[in-house]
């Protein structure tokens, strides 16, 4: 029912394009991070939480048609719904139910709980598409809440100097905005872009701790900055005279990730599931075929197939660092 494309997968009953590369006619769109919701479609269909994060970006004038959770939409012969994907604010995993029974596409997920979204739902199917951005054995997450409390206690410890925290500003600095909220009632200094997510979030109903736009201020030490990779190395940074730096990323389980590119400190945390994470979904969908899409997809697919597992690639090939979810 769905097929690679070059625009990304394709379902030609339904006559729409999940994700897409490019412009198409009709966009279904699992979240809002720029590398899914891409500019240039005639029309898009997400779930309202996407939807008021993704107009920001595309302008009043994009044509965003809403689909909440588990409401049902028929494309053609094909009956859509949206499932929470855990993945953050609005994510969602794609139900497809047509000829060649259930299909269901994860879209970006995690298992892990994340106080700014729903959690993810195990959608039952025949046919289950996974992404596999952390598919490797070495990748495995610690607990959420005792990241949160690392990087409190490393903020804390900073007192003459500014705490930068570098992370994506859409969906990881919310989410660390929620954590911290939990253990402090103290304000964190934030980018603009940032800032604009966050109060997105609190129309949404999400709680963030309290946030401050960095404008004209100047040294900041004793204080957190959450920035976005972007603003490493610019002009803006020119401000914090004494600082320690940080990275908060999946990609530093991988040793040495951290020293290569500089930081002071890092702190592993990831948006999308790990390695356990993969294998317990893959298990728990009981889908007869398993096709892997992206990251270390031939890594999943070979495991898959020792324990006797149908699994096969499907789209590109495309791996590293993902470019504003990880």
């Amino acid at each position: 029912m769905l097929q690679a494309s070059p625009n990304g997968l394709f379902c030609a009953d339904g006559a729409f394009h999940l994700d897409p590369h490019g412009p198409v006619s009709r966009a279904v769109v699992t979240h809002a991070h720029g590398d899914h919701a891409r500019p240039g479609a005639a029309a898009y269909l997400c779930t309202p939480d996407t939807s008021a994060l993704i107009r920001r970006r595309l302008g009043p004038e994009a044509v965003i048609q809403e689909l909440p959770y588990g409401e049902r939409l028929r494309l053609g012969s094909s009956v859509i719904s949206f499932h929470p994907a855990g993945h953050m604010l609005g994510s969602a995993e794609l139900r497809l139910e047509g000829a060649e029974g259930v299909w269901v596409v994860s879209g970006d997920y995690k298992r892990q709980p994340d106080p700014t979204c729903a959690p993810f739902e195990v959608q039952r199917c025949d046919t289950f598409i996974t992404e596999s951005t952390y598919a490797l054995p070495l990748f495995r997450w610690d607990a959420p809440a005792s990241v949160a409390r690392d990087i409190f206690s490393w903020w804390s410890g900073n007192t003459g100097k500014a705490s930068l925290l570098f992370c994506h500003a859409l969906g990881k600095a919310q989410r660390i905005l929620a954590e911290l909220s939990l253990l402090t009632d103290r304000a964190v200094h934030v980018d603009g872009a940032v800032e604009a997510f966050a109060g997105i979030y609190r129309a949404r109903g999400v709680m963030l701790a309290r946030t401050i736009p960095v404008t004209d201020q100047r040294g900041l030490a004793g204080e957190l900055i959450l920035a976005p990779l972007t603003a490493r190395g610019s002009q803006w940074m020119k401000r914090f005279r004494a600082s320690e730096q940080a990275l908060v990323s999946g990609h530093l389980r991988i040793r040495g990730t951290r020293r290569r590119h500089g930081f002071d400190r890092g702190f592993v945390l990831s948006d999308h599931a790990d390695w356990p994470g993969v294998l317990r979904t893959v298990s728990e969908t009981g889908a007869s075929r398993i096709l892997a899409l992206h990251g270390h997809r031939d890594a999943l697919i070979h495991a898959l197939r020792d324990k006797g597992v149908d699994a096969a690639p499907i789209g590109d090939a495309h791996t590293g660092l993902d470019p504003e979810g990880d």
